[in-house]
């Protein structure tokens, strides 16, 4: 990672993060932890893209499925009593939307490469993301 990428994601971190950490909460309706493997979805020569991709990649299939689960009482509740904290990260560069995602142990994981298929796939990581939550309820 060089210092195009470094800055960028410390840019990003600094002034986009909190808002995208409280819409995650304000989705789910209660806080847990996010921890983000920075160095796994920074790729050399596309920090450029990182402030439109990452939101679209990471943040708002979390959003739009946490939205959706917890739209009522019983599973919203489901969801606080397990879930405990979300990864972000690439590993493997994984682009596929039926394989973003996996929760195990209360411990939600975005597996998705950092710049591929951000625009076209936001639904369909929402729906990925909402069904390896389910499943593991």
């Amino acid at each position: 990672m060089g210092l195009k990428e470094k800055k960028a994601a410390r840019d990003f971190e600094q002034d986009r993060l909190d808002s995208l950490k409280a819409q995650i909460f304000e989705a789910a309706k209660f806080e847990f932890e996010i921890e983000i493997k920075w160095d796994t979805i920074t790729i050399d020569g596309y920090s450029h893209l990182y402030e439109q991709t990452w939101p679209l990649i990471y943040f708002e299939p979390v959003i739009i499925a946490l939205k959706e689960l917890c739209s009522d009482d019983f599973c919203q509740e489901a969801v606080q009593a397990d879930l405990k904290k979300l990864v972000i990260e690439n590993d493997g560069d994984i682009h596929n939307s039926e394989k973003c995602a996996s929760y195990s142990d209360g411990v939600l994981t975005i597996n998705h490469s950092p710049i591929i298929n951000a625009e076209n796939q936001v639904q369909d990581r929402a729906k990925t993301i909402k069904e390896v939550i389910e499943n593991a309820l």
